[in-house]
């Protein structure tokens, strides 16, 4: 990889992380140099990886509530070290079920100096919090049909469901319809974030555990 592979940081960036910035900056830095090694992105992604994936978690950011929230399948640290970084003022359990990817995962915890990160190794359903948590992310995961049962179990009511999700969106809530009435979400709703300002909008599923 070369320092011309890197897509140029857009300048929305500064919008979305203000004074994080630069911790945006690093994190994006380390994927871009070890990301492709270590399986956490493909080649195909580091000329992409400003606005097909740290951007597209930080508009995420404004929808995390105050508190406690958990991402599932963490992976690579999209969207939960991403949202971790822009978000200080919540705690953040980063849920991961493979080796090398929670060692990554904690590695960048400590390099980056987040304190306000945990890093779990769990697959989700076997995953125990107390008290549950506030919210829940996810990307790139699985189904709603399949995400919405691993999931609801680690929120408390009234808590959300908050996953990145793409075009195909609304064809899965439909498939996820039965999933959605057995755990009797509320406010079930897809949203649209950075229209006019990304290449692509980002899609959110969004609904309320009661």
């Amino acid at each position: 990889m070369t320092s011309t592979d890197v897509e140029q940081e857009p300048s929305v960036a500064a919008e979305l992380f203000g004074d994080r910035l630069e911790l945006a900056r690093a994190f994006t830095a380390h994927l871009a140099d070890r990301g492709e090694q270590l399986g956490l992105i493909g080649p195909l992604e580091i000329p992409r990886l400003w606005s097909r994936h740290i951007l597209n978690c930080a508009l995420l950011a404004p929808l995390v509530l105050p508190g406690r929230v958990g991402d599932v399948g963490s992976g690579a640290g999209l969207p939960g070290l991403v949202l971790a970084i822009a978000r200080p003022d919540v705690h953040f359990f980063l849920i991961e079920p493979m080796e090398r990817r929670v060692d990554w995962l904690r590695a960048e915890t400590a390099e980056l100096g987040l304190q306000n990160v945990e890093v779990v190794r769990a697959r989700a359903e076997d995953a125990k919090f107390s008290p549950w948590l506030d919210q829940v992310t996810a990307r790139a995961v699985s189904a709603l049909s399949k995400l919405i049962p691993l999931t609801v179990p680690l929120v408390r009511a009234g808590g959300q469901l908050l996953f990145l999700k793409g075009a195909g969106v609304s064809g899965e809530v439909e498939s996820a319809a039965r999933a959605i009435r057995k755990a009797r979400l509320s406010h079930v709703e897809i949203l649209e974030l950075g229209e006019g300002v990304m290449p692509e909008v980002t899609r959110v599923f969004r609904a309320t555990v009661d």
